[in-house]
Formats: structure tokens, C-alpha cells, sequence
């Protein structure tokens, strides 16, 4: 697996894999949800498209009770974009967050619309709001406009949902059901007061438990915050460390596994977003020279980006493979396709195979 203290391509992908359940199933709903240290979740069906991915046995409505029963929520949280994550992981995680939500919100547009109104005035007066309504951001800049007429209404909601402990309620993102993002405040929608603020180290290393061996850049791209240096210095007696090829120090827990760079990698349908693809600066990991063509999801095999599939309008399950796998390769996918068709009540397969030069 190793040279010495260099990890090559083929180790990263297999021990990421091994550690995001995608070389094998298990796990819970919720077990799973807070082993990835949450799931993106723009896209609002994307985190039961992984969730399938790494379960055995998922079924689409135990997540959905969970989001009604507010065990999870999605709302703005990593690099400041809607992540799932279960209700105690909000509350812990959230309020080290908001600096990077602070920064990325103040490099907007919104924020420079928004300088003729004190910031505590303009968030003092949305938290009212929310606190009487969960409203769509539409909604919310309507009723913002009457308060302050002077300021463009849409960034003032905007700046409201970047920079208050907001959430996205049901019915958004239940499966089958669909609808316009309303907000309510964190503290409001699980009763519970965001009091509690630990420094990033306990999240650093959930990241390396989910995501490692990594770079402290790597750190950086998936959270968003900054000064991870100085953590991870703070951390490094506790941390494994590794080369990558390139000569960069990748850290890990020292109690990671490794598996052999060629254990088996089943085939994978990952949705459009998925952190496992997007939680490192160097995704070489993962990624090749094929860039993703748009399509719903991403399709993995033998570890590697391969191609990608939706479902079309007429329900039929449309997968574009573009490397040449081989026959066996192709079995276990053709397998893994049925399988999600089941699941998604997909009414046809097509698989299409194709080289890109």
C-alpha cells in the first residue's frame, strides 16, 4: 500500500472509500449521517441518493420522519452551503461555522447592498419574523422591505439566511414532495439554545475520520474555515502523518485503516453532490481527466469517477459510462443500476458505453 511514508493515488481512494462505507454498506441513517460529518444537501433529494449509495437497506422514508421529527435538518453550514447533518451535530457545529459564513456572505453582492442598515438592526428584525413564521426568502424580503424601504429587500434576506442560525423545514426536501425552501431559526425549530462553542480541533479530526489521510489545505476546502494551521499544529501529537506523491503532508488519525489499494471497489451511483467528491483541494483521488457532463449523478467504478446517470422525466434510469469497464465491471454495475431502480421506481435501464479520447 505504502512506499516508506508515501500513500500513492490507489491507497487514497481505497481508505476514503473504505471510511464512507462505499467499498462496503452498513450502518443507520443516523450513525452514517454523522460518520460523513453531514451530507450536501442543495439539491434536496441528493443526501437519499447517498444515503442509498452506503446503506444496505435504505428506505427513503425512515430519512423523511427523521427531517419531520427534527432528528436532522439541512441549513447552511460548510463553505456556507445546505448541508444535512443530524439535529446535535447542528447544534455543535454551527456556531464555529459562522465566521466562514460571515466571510463568504460579506464577498456577495448582498453585502454591499446592505451597508446603509446596521447589520444587529436588519438580523434583530428578521429573527422576529421567523420567529412568528417559517417564510420563503421571498417572503422574508417582502416583509423586511415595509421594515426598511431604503435597502434592497432580496439582500436583506439574504443576509438574513447567511448570517441567522437558520434552517430549511418540511415539506422541503421530504422524499417524493418538493416545494419553495421556507426558513425558521435553529433555536426556535429544536428548541434548544446554540450556546455551546468548541474549537474546530474535535471537527478537524471528525473530517480526517470521514475524509482522511488530508491536507490541512484539504481541511480548508471542505469547511471553509480558516486558521487551520495553527489547529492542526495544536493537533499534530495526536496525528498520523503522510506524503502523497507529489511530496505534500497528508494527517490522519493513527488508528485509520488502510486497506490494500486493490481491494475490489464496487460500482457506485453518487448523487450530483456528494461531499466525497468535493471535500478535498486535490481530487485526484477520485477524479480523472473526464469532466462530470452535467448529468443528476456521478457514477463510480473501481473507485474512480466513470461517468454519470439521471432519471428522466418518463421515470427510466439513463447511465452514460465513459471508460471502457470490463465484463465484470459491467455485470456489477448493471447489478447496482437495478438495484437503484428498485429503490427509485425507475421504469427503465439504459446503459450507454463510451470513451472519451
Amino acid at each position: 500500500m505504502a512506499a516508506g511514508d508515501v500513500l500513492n493515488t490507489r491507497a487514497l481512494n481505497r481508505a476514503t472509500l473504505y471510511r464512507q462505507r462505499l467499498l462496503q454498506r452498513g450502518g443507520d441513517v443516523v450513525d452514517t449521517i454523522e460518520l460523513l460529518v453531514g451530507m450536501q444537501a442543495q439539491n434536496p433529494h441528493d443526501p437519499y441518493y447517498g444515503l442509498w449509495a452506503r446503506l444496505e437497506d435504505f428506505d427513503p422514508g425512515d430519512l423523511s420522519r427523521l427531517l419531520v421529527e427534527r432528528g436532522v435538518v439541512r441549513g447552511p453550514l460548510m463553505r456556507a452551503t445546505i448541508h444535512m447533518v443530524t439535529a446535535r451535530d447542528y447544534i455543535s457545529m454551527r456556531p464555529d461555522l459562522q465566521s466562514v459564513l460571515q466571510r463568504v456572505f460579506a464577498s456577495t453582492s448582498f453585502a454591499k447592498d446592505v451597508r446603509g442598515i446596521e447589520p444587529d438592526r436588519l438580523l434583530n428584525a428578521a429573527g422576529e419574523l421567523l420567529t412568528s413564521a417559517h417564510l420563503t426568502r421571498a417572503e422574508l424580503a417582502e416583509a423586511l422591505g415595509k421594515l426598511f424601504p431604503w435597502v434592497p429587500a432580496a439582500s436583506m434576506a439574504q443576509a438574513s439566511t447567511y448570517l441567522l442560525a437558520v434552517v430549511q423545514v418540511p415539506p422541503r426536501a421530504l422524499w417524493g414532495e418538493s416545494g419553495f425552501p421556507r426558513w425558521a431559526l435553529a433555536e426556535q425549530w429544536l428548541e434548544t439554545e446554540l450556546t455551546h462553542r468548541e474549537a474546530p480541533d474535535r471537527l478537524v479530526l471528525r473530517y480526517l475520520g470521514a475524509f482522511g489521510p488530508a491536507s490541512v489545505a484539504d481541511m480548508r476546502t471542505w469547511s471553509g474555515l480558516s486558521g487551520l494551521r495553527e489547529v492542526v499544529n495544536r493537533l499534530r501529537p495526536r496525528l498520523r502523518s503522510w506524503r502523497d506523491q507529489k511530496g505534500r503532508e497528508l494527517l490522519d488519525l493513527p488508528d485509520a485503516i488502510y486497506p490494500e489499494p486493490d481491494t475490489p471497489a464496487p460500482p457506485r451511483f453518487l448523487p450530483e453532490y456528494d461531499n466525497v467528491l468535493l471535500a478535498h483541494s486535490d481530487r485526484s483521488r477520485f477524479m480523472n481527466d473526464l469532466a462530470p457532463e452535467g448529468w443528476v449523478g456521478n457514477l463510480l467504478v473501481d473507485g474512480f469517477y466513470a461517468g454519470s446517470w439521471r432519471i428522466d422525466r418518463g421515470g427510466a434510469l439513463r447511465v452514460m459510462v465513459r471508460v471502457a469497464p470490463t465484463k465484470a465491471q459491467l455485470n456489477e454495475l448493471e447489478t447496482e443500476a437495478r438495484r437503484l431502480a428498485v429503490s427509485t421506481g425507475a421504469n427503465e435501464i439504459e446503459i450507454q458505453v463510451g470513451s472519451v479520447d
